[in-house]
């Protein structure tokens, strides 16, 4: 493996080593009890445990908050190989790691870098709430208001899809401050919620297509009283521009996720294919099954490249064009390994007792969420030609 560099990181060569162990985790710990998952849609609370003490909750988190202190390729790198593992392992840490720590660390105050990134680290989990039943990505359309009241603020709304929402401790709450909608979206603020407070329901946890273990669900905010305290970074208005900022982590942790899945889907298609026999050979033989695993193998290289590549943008700023690019393009592809792989594995393919069928549904929601692909093609396109306007 080539040592990522370790700008504004761990040093390489402990990150190589914390990569090996984790490895061997996944191999020898994650893997293993995938079938306990998925039989109890959840993931046990000693293996969470033991996901604390690798760290697996802070490896963004700042060292002098109790986290690893990797960079951003570090971190996608991390999520890639934790992704062979079951999706749940992903989406139980990755809004912490991703999102709600980058919103933190770039835009809180001093003093809730203080509070809330060591808690982070420790493992309480985290939520995001932007999406609601109305509205995802048009933040016109945003109707959960935070209303000043004295020195605080009355947090009134719904969030809808939202992961780890129905056992979250903290939430990245995305409202509205401003009746009418602003330039630059600067109708919409950033809070950090304690997820105890009074006037705060949760819906029960969505039975999905896939990806069991993980969870999601609705948020429901009646007149929650926040302190000012819980605006982020003490000012109104940057909410939106702090959502976007995380998305490219996520979208980095996706496109991560998609790329580590597709891994473990071609190992399998691999593996079935060599024992899988027709016409007195193994059908790994044939051309036309040889030409799906080299297609696959050839999209999971490029998009790992084209994540890596996106990810040293991020390290050094917005890189909003390539983690979009890097999201759509590495999401399509696993959808396109998962597909191979139920064709590869035949009529066993569509039964639930082979592990093709599982991890065809559980692929099919990367395409979806932190940007659908068609979402993605509007960012990717509309970005693009402010680039040209400005250039020309």
């Amino acid at each position: 493996m080539t040592a990522i560099p370790s700008e504004n990181g761990m040093d390489a060569e402990t990150f190589d080593q914390f990569i090996e162990q984790l490895q061997r985790y996944v191999r020898e710990r994650l893997i293993p009890a995938e079938s306990q998952v998925i039989a109890d849609n959840m993931i046990p609370e000693d293996l969470q445990d033991e996901m604390r003490g690798m760290g697996l909750f802070g490896l963004t988190m700042p060292e002098e908050y109790g986290g690893a202190g990797m960079n951003v390729p570090q971190y996608v790198e991390a999520i890639r190989v934790l992704s062979y593992a079951l999706p749940a392992y992903r989406s139980l840490t990755s809004i912490n790691l991703g999102m709600v720590c980058s919103a933190i660390k770039k835009n809180g105050t001093d003093e809730q870098k203080a509070e809330y990134l060591p808690r982070l680290a420790a493992g309480e989990i985290a939520c995001f709430g932007l999406t609601e039943p109305g509205s995802g990505s048009d933040s016109a359309a945003m109707q959960t208001t935070a209303t000043r009241s004295g020195n605080g603020y009355v947090l009134n709304g719904a969030k809808r899809y939202i992961t780890n929402a129905p056992f979250a401790k903290i939430g990245l709450i995305m409202a509205r401050t401003e009746k009418d909608n602003q330039a630059k979206n600067a109708h919409v603020s950033a809070f950090l919620v304690e997820m105890d407070t009074d006037g705060i329901a949760r819906g029960k946890s969505d039975k999905k297509m896939g990806q069991e273990g993980s969870h999601i669900g609705d948020l429901y905010f009646d007149d929650v009283k926040l302190p000012g305290s819980a605006l982020l970074g003490g000012e109104e208005g940057r909410g939106f521009a702090t959502a976007m900022q995380s998305l490219d982590n996520g979208r980095l942790s996706v496109a991560a996720a998609s790329a580590g899945y597709a891994k473990r889907i071609l190992d399998s298609a691999l593996k079935y294919s060599t024992e899988r026999k027709a016409f007195g050979d193994s059908i790994s033989q044939f051309q036309l099954i040889q030409a799906m695993l080299a297609d696959s193998k050839a999209e999971i290289y490029a998009s790992e490249c084209m994540i890596r590549d996106a990810a040293a943008k991020a390290n050094n700023g917005p890189a909003i064009i390539k983690a979009a690019a890097a999201k759509m393009f590495a999401s399509e592809m696993c959808g396109r390994v998962a597909d191979r792989c139920v064709q590869i594995y035949g009529g066993a393919g569509y039964l639930a007792e082979y592990e093709a069928e599982r991890f065809f549904r559980d692929s099919r929601i990367y395409r979806i969420y932190e940007g659908t692909t068609q979402i993605l093609q509007l960012v990717i396109a509309k970005n693009m030609l402010r680039q040209f306007a400005a250039e020309s």
